[in-house]
């Protein structure tokens, strides 16, 4: 598995030591099981925090964490994705804890602190099933005041809501404001529909009848936060997405080179080493630029984006072009649940479609290159 990005000697060793953890811990012949339920993966997260210490490795030290940033997530979600490891990572320490970073406050610092240690799982939900994939059509609203504060509202298919301790759920006050209201998931008012979704992780569908409303988080309008959360997510899922690409491509190398056909390896056929050669070449572009645009991030909010979506593009591309081609080369096994190919390629088509699938994210990349021309 080639990093995704340069790293230094202590990012080696925290992405060289997860991998081979979850080699030991998380074998693909145990990935039924840890799909089993939302609650199966419990024991595997207990793992990830307690014994590895990584759900803080972007956290501050101050909040528990060991001071890193977005890059060790990409680090990190390159080896979850290579071990097809079925867990909310991203759902939660790079979503859920990027947008409590960048709306900050005590309450925001105190569930920090429990992502760090394990004990905190927290999920955004904030796409409305009417909105498609605009975070700005929220239908959700806020009303009464302080201890008496209610949310009412439905949003659409939320990834790891069922095994989420804390819901972080956008909706706009009586002002019209966007807001971002900290609700449990055990009060008064929610309903929850839990759905498998197409790689076998678990997501919900989850509405709010005057649910009580443990806090607002954050000051003023939430949007800047919600887009540069769900931004550094897309990045992470790029990152996730080539490591899923990494392993099928290693994997369909060594069948082409066992099976046989006419008494000889596949491989030796010049249209197959084309079509691996095209895999390999989408590869590397969508690992080179999910690991360039991680300098992006920092820049302003509309070149940030734009960054993004031009990189989502390209392992949206790669993961059609790697997953399908995976899948057609190994056959009718393929698709089989004996082997990890179909399962990396349910992977792929699930993040493929993360905030949109290549039509949104092109769409993106032209509204904002049109504003920065008007600029």
């Amino acid at each position: 598995m080639d990093p995704i990005l340069e790293r230094d000697d202590t990012q080696a060793l925290m992405q060289d030591s997860l991998a081979r953890w979850l080699d030991d811990n998380a074998p693909f012949e145990r990935r039924a099981a840890l799909l089993a339920s939302p609650e199966a993966i419990a024991p595997l997260w207990r793992g990830l925090s307690q014994e590895l210490g990584l759900l803080g490795a972007a956290l501050p030290e101050a909040l528990g964490g060991q001071g890193g940033a977005l890059a060790e997530h990409l680090l990190i979600a390159q080896a979850l994705g290579h071990a097809l490891l079925p867990e909310p990572y991203l759902a939660c320490a790079v979503s859920g804890a990027g947008l409590l970073l960048q709306l900050g406050g005590e309450r925001s610092r105190q569930l920090l602190a429990g992502v760090a240690d394990g004990a905190v799982r927290p999920v955004l939900a904030a796409l409305e099933p009417a909105a498609r994939h605009d975070l700005t059509q929220v239908d959700s609203c806020l009303g009464g005041a302080g201890d008496a504060l209610r949310l009412s509202g439905r949003k659409a298919v939320v990834r790891a809501a069922p095994c989420a301790t804390h819901w972080l759920v956008s909706a706009r006050d009586a002002a019209g404001t966007l807001r971002v209201a900290l609700v449990d998931p055990g009060a008064a008012g929610v309903s929850r529909r839990d759905l498998r979704l197409a790689d076998g992780s678990w997501g919900a569908e989850l509405g709010f009848d005057a649910t009580p409303v443990v806090a607002l988080l954050g000051d003023g309008d939430a949007l800047p936060a919600i887009e540069h959360a769900v931004d550094i997510t897309q990045l992470a899922s790029g990152a996730e997405a080539v490591g899923v690409m990494q392993r099928l491509l290693r994997e369909t190398l060594d069948y082409v080179r066992q099976r046989k056909q006419f008494g000889v390896p596949l491989s030796s056929f010049q249209v197959l080493q084309h079509r691996l050669a095209d895999m390999h070449m989408a590869l590397q572009l969508a690992r080179a630029l999910v690991g360039a645009t991680l300098s992006q991030v920092d820049a302003p909010a509309a070149q940030r984006r734009r960054a993004v979506a031009s990189a989502q593009v390209a392992v949206a591309r790669a993961a059609k072009a790697v997953g399908q081609g995976a899948v057609q080369l190994h056959g009718g096994m393929g698709m089989t649940d004996e082997l990890s190919v179909g399962h990396g390629f349910k992977r792929l088509t699930l993040i493929e479609q993360l905030m949109g699938g290549v039509d949104v994210h092109l769409r993106q990349v032209a509204r904002l290159s049109a504003l920065a021309a008007e600029c």
